[in-house]
């Protein structure tokens, strides 16, 4: 299989571009990456020298460039977004360019050369805040900041899509990812390495909201699982192994640097601040066979030892993005 990765430079899209290229079935994979702030062509330095990666820079709302890199691939998995909720708040053109027109680009482009399934890879954001109980695929999007909401539309016109035109799309929306290689304005990024310096953290009003946290490798399994067995149409949720407010999280981080309570700072909240995400994943354990592997504990454990040994990749990072 030839495998189009958008955003395959970031986070997530980077991690599962490893993964694949670390696989015995051999697919090749297309890197559509713009590079922006939180794109790094360093986050592929382990699978930079495989035959099996083709890297592009260029933008997903580069309709000719598109055209021209799509055809000859299997699969788009389309990771590319603007993510960050407290930039989308400050201004919003650029998330609505990105993850609506992006998507609407790439869509365009996969129906006209037949590509054979595409996977849109989106946020449990999109619901809007939820105080008790989970939610489930057919709940109606509700979403709350001008992030989600850009996210929103592009899920609805991927769906639309597959209604419309009857293109093999289907729709996956995560809990909150952690990891390696994920860009410090995130919090477990933000907190792990400020921490590791013995500088303060901002914790957002009262920490009382409440987010699902999910490992990226987990993620990515389950995002490849969606992509070679998931029903056209449909949606699939992918949940986290543990469900903490902010300011468990930060007591977390706060143990496993050896650092204390006065480096925290309360700032004021943001806002709109969604109070807590939950998503019930049972269909895509039960029809997929989707099991997580990766414990919270150990997870976040072996994530700040990840930041602390990989002080080259995360400073000049921090230092170019004047983050605290």
């Amino acid at each position: 299989m030839k495998i189009l990765v958008t955003g395959g430079a970031g986070f997530i899209g980077s991690n599962y571009a490893r993964t694949q290229l670390s696989d015995a079935r051999g697919d090749a994979v297309t890197v559509l990456d713009k590079l922006t702030y939180c794109g790094n062509r360093d986050n592929l330095a382990p699978v930079a020298d495989s035959p099996r990666l083709t890297f592009v820079e260029g933008d997903i709302c580069d309709a000719d460039l598109v055209d021209e890199l799509i055809p000859g691939h299997d699969a788009i998995v389309h990771f590319a977004a603007e993510t960050h909720v407290d930039r989308s708040v400050r201004t919003a053109a650029g998330f609505v360019r990105t993850n609506v027109l992006g998507t609407q680009v790439l869509l365009d482009a996969a129906l006209r050369h037949g590509v054979g399934r595409f996977v849109h890879v989106s946020t449990d954001e999109v619901y809007g805040s939820i105080e008790h109980g989970t939610w489930r695929e057919e709940q109606p999007l509700a979403p709350r900041s001008p992030y989600s909401a850009a996210k929103a539309g592009s899920d609805l016109l991927a769906l639309a899509y597959h209604a419309t035109h009857g293109l093999d799309v289907v729709v996956t929306r995560c809990a909150n990812n952690y990891g390696p290689y994920q860009f410090p304005e995130k919090i477990i990024p933000l907190f792990t390495t400020n921490l590791l310096d013995g500088l303060p953290v901002p914790l957002y009003g009262d920490g009382t909201q409440v987010r699902e946290w999910l490992h990226v490798d987990d993620h990515c399994a389950a995002v490849d699982l969606v992509l070679r067995r998931g029903r056209p149409g449909e949606v699939y949720h992918v949940g986290g192994t543990a469900e903490l407010t902010n300011r468990e999280l930060a007591g977390r981080l706060l143990a496993a640097t050896g650092r204390g309570w006065d480096l925290v700072r309360t700032v004021a909240d943001r806002k709109g601040h969604d109070r807590r995400y939950a998503l019930d994943d049972t269909k895509i354990r039960e029809r997929l066979g989707y099991a997580p592997r990766v414990d919270f504990a150990t997870g976040l454990a072996d994530t700040v030892a990840w930041y602390r040994d990989h002080r080259a990749w995360w400073e000049p990072l921090k230092k170019a993005a004047a983050l605290p």
